[in-house]
């Protein structure tokens, strides 16, 4: 059985989360209001299913939550403008390093962006 693949996606935030939680303030110094606030992770499932699981609040199967709490109380739907140019990765740890990176690039670009 071959491993699962690993996309990348974002998914836009109401700008509220800007005002309202402080970390996401903080880790976005550069953000001047213009653009949107956005979520950027990573999943085995679709990107649409993965969106899903955070507005649902999502356990796993030992009970862990799955959800981002910024995405469940802020998102508000996925952006794949901002990820469709990037194919399925195939390892967990290359996923996480892509992840990271577009983050980084859309935060030099001005959009406020929370990541794990």
């Amino acid at each position: 059985m071959s491993k699962p693949a690993y996309r990348i996606y974002v998914i836009e935030l109401s700008k509220k989360v800007f005002t309202e939680n402080r970390k996401f303030r903080e880790a976005n110094p550069q953000f001047n209001g213009v653009l949107e606030c956005l979520y950027v992770g990573m999943t085995s499932k679709t990107p649409k299913e993965r969106f899903q699981q955070h507005k649902t609040g999502a356990l796993s199967k030992k009970g862990y939550n799955l959800s981002s709490s910024l995405v469940r109380k802020y998102g508000s739907y996925l952006r794949p403008s901002l990820y469709n140019h990037i194919g399925p990765l195939h390892s967990r740890a290359e996923a996480l390093k892509m992840e990271a990176q577009l983050a980084l690039e859309l935060r030099k670009k001005r959009y406020a962006v929370w990541y794990n």
